[in-house]
C-alpha cells in the first residue's frame, strides 16, 4: 500500500474566505503514485472547513450570506464563547454546519467525482496560519 500525507497552508486575508483546493489536491494523488484509493482532506483547526460542492461564484456567496444568517458575527456580545476573550463563536458554528473533513474516492489516478463537484476550503476566522491534512492511501 502506498501513502502520502502533506499540509496544504493558508492564511487568508479575509474574516471569511472560501479556496477551491481541487488543483492542489489532484497534484497530491498524481505524486501519490496512488491509482486506486482514497484521498482525506480535512481541516486542522476548528474554525475552519472543508466540503465538495459546485464551484459557482453564486453558490459560494449564497453559503456565505446563509451562514452568517444563521451564525451572524455580530454581535459578538451575544455569545458564551467569546466571554473568554475571543471575537470567534460564529466560525465554530459554522464550522460544525459546514464539516471537517471530506473523503474522495480516487479510481484510474484520478479523483472520482460527481458532477460539478469540486474541494473547498472554507475559513471562518481567518487572517492567520491554517493548514489542511491531505491523506492519501491506496495502490
Amino acid at each position: 500500500m502506498k501513502s502520502l500525507t502533506e499540509h496544504l497552508w493558508f492564511n487568508t486575508p479575509n474574516r471569511r474566505d472560501y479556496i477551491n483546493i481541487t488543483d492542489k489536491v489532484e497534484e497530491l494523488v498524481k505524486k501519490s503514485g496512488v491509482k486506486e484509493g482514497l484521498v482525506l482532506c480535512n481541516a486542522m483547526h476548528i474554525t475552519a472547513s472543508v466540503y465538495i460542492n459546485d464551484a459557482e461564484s453564486g453558490l459560494i456567496q449564497d453559503y456565505d450570506d446563509w451562514l452568517e444568517q444563521l451564525a451572524p458575527h455580530e454581535p459578538v456580545s451575544k455569545y458564551r464563547h467569546n466571554r473568554t476573550g475571543e471575537d470567534n463563536a460564529d466560525a465554530h458554528l459554522k464550522r460544525q454546519i459546514m464539516g471537517r473533513e471530506v473523503v474522495v474516492a480516487i479510481t484510474d489516478g484520478k479523483l472520482d467525482f460527481g458532477p460539478w463537484e469540486q474541494i473547498y476550503y472554507a475559513e471562518f476566522d481567518g487572517r492567520r496560519k491554517k493548514r489542511v491534512m491531505v491523506k492519501i492511501i491506496g495502490e
